[in-house]
């Protein structure tokens, strides 16, 4: 049996968006028993006690990344994530692998919206049992899309699997592999609802859905007790995905006013995910990034945060997510990042950008109201920081910021660090550019 942990002389975060305020917390097995006062009331109480002394230090509740892809193990391409993924066995040693990097970076919980060969579910599924270690975990199968495709343009075929996708060209299709996926252990049913069309680009990514084939996918999962989200940018697929009644939307950048009415209404969650966008016009030129497309992502932020600024304002639930997994967004590396966008070109409080990242950040993994949030009987999913995030929340990002990790009450060794890697014939094709660590960025 586990011993009961006070964490004290801490300065607790408690995810809500409330001040921050010193005190203790309590965990017994895996639940936060109580916290401040009660905390070391109760403590008195207890017979075998492991005292964990924070001084100087916030206890906050661990991070919660909305949008990582596990699997994709940092490609540099479409070309490298579709046509060199191609070993199943290995793409899920190297996730196991992977997935610990994000404990050390205090995130304690992850949404994968898709994965290749859908190993996410078994990934998931290893990490509850308790086969390998890694944060709480939800996950979606292969990607809907229909055969315009999705970001990858003509690389997407009109039929059958890709990479992360699979493409559906009938309503009956549609149905099927909402249930099949449903059938298989899914917690949540993703739909690509913008794709890229090679020869006209100029226009962005444009609603590759009809309004009925969204409600069809919303009406066959919800059926089946599970949650739809969606990849969306520009301003009428977020409105119809909105409509059609999605629970969770990624991006929903460029939105128009029809938009911004119809998300607000049913109060869909978003996770803008501009970590990826944010990292290229920061860095980019260490990377020789092409300087039009570092452009392109700098008006994508300014025209959408006007907009996200007042969904938030209005009760729309924002979500921090990193989109790791790509050569820009490391594992490890860059989960705090979305914070600071949210702070710097949404104009929230780092307390608030924290609730997005911690309290809200819950309804991804479908566990509102149980982690997220420093309180009794949450599930004790707690960080241990050295530093200050309530002041700025880059701290999260400074390296060995993050001193404790504890999952479900249980206490994460941070001194393992995995052994260098080594090159794996044709898992990945020539390089562009380096992967984005934050030694690279320094």
């Amino acid at each position: 049996m586990s011993r009961d942990i006070l964490i004290e002389n801490g300065t607790i975060i408690d995810g809500t968006g409330a001040a921050p305020r010193p005190g203790s917390v309590l965990v017994s097995a895996d639940r936060i028993t109580a916290t401040g006062a009660q905390a070391d009331e109760h403590a008195r109480s207890v017979n075998d006690l492991e005292r964990i002394d924070a001084t100087g230090m916030t206890v906050m509740p661990g991070l919660i990344d909305a949008h990582c892809h596990i699997s994709f193990d940092e490609v540099s391409s479409n070309d490298e994530l579709f046509f060199h993924r191609s070993r199943p066995a290995l793409a899920a040693i190297i996730a196991a692998r992977n997935v610990r990097k994000l404990l050390r970076a205090g995130v304690t919980g992850f949404l994968d919206p898709d994965s290749i060969h859908e190993l996410g579910i078994d990934l998931r599924d290893a990490i509850e049992a308790g086969v390998i270690e890694g944060p709480r975990m939800a996950t979606g199968g292969y990607a809907l899309m229909t055969a315009v495709g999705g970001t990858a343009g003509r690389l997407v075929p009109d039929e059958g699997i890709i990479g992360y996708a699979r493409i559906v060209r009938t309503k009956d299709e549609i149905t099927s592999e909402v249930r099949r996926q449903i059938k298989g252990g899914v917690d949540w049913i993703k739909v690509h609802v913008t794709g890229l069309i090679p020869r006209q680009l100029h226009r962005g990514e444009l609603q590759v859905w009809s309004f009925d084939e969204l409600k069809l996918v919303c009406d066959v999962a919800h059926d089946l007790g599970i949650p739809v989200m969606g990849h969306c940018r520009g301003p009428q697929s977020t409105r119809d995905a909105a409509r059609a009644g999605f629970d969770l939307i990624l991006h929903a950048t460029l939105m128009d006013e029809p938009a911004l009415e119809a998300v607000v209404a049913r109060k869909v969650a978003l996770v803008p995910t501009l970590t990826f966008q944010a990292n290229l016009i920061d860095y980019g030129a260490k990377l020789g990034a092409d300087p039009f497309l570092q452009d392109l992502f700098r008006r994508e932020i300014a025209d959408s945060a006007e907009t996200l600024r007042r969904a938030h304002k209005a009760g729309v639930p924002l979500l921090c997510g990193s989109e790791s997994g790509f050569s820009v967004t490391p594992y490890g590396e860059w989960h705090w990042k979305e914070l600071e966008v949210f702070v710097r070109d949404f104009g929230m409080t780092p307390l608030e950008a924290l609730r997005c990242a911690t309290l809200e950040g819950a309804r991804a993994l479908k566990l509102d109201g149980k982690t997220g949030e420093i309180a009794a009987d949450r599930l004790a999913d707690i960080i241990v920081v050295d530093g200050d995030p309530s002041r700025d929340v880059g701290v999260l990002g400074r390296p060995d910021a993050v001193r404790m990790v504890f999952v479900g009450g249980k206490r994460i060794d941070l001194t393992q660090e995995p052994p260098p890697r080594r090159p794996i014939s044709g898992w990945r094709v020539n390089s562009y550019g380096q992967i984005l660590s934050r030694d690279v960025a320094r």
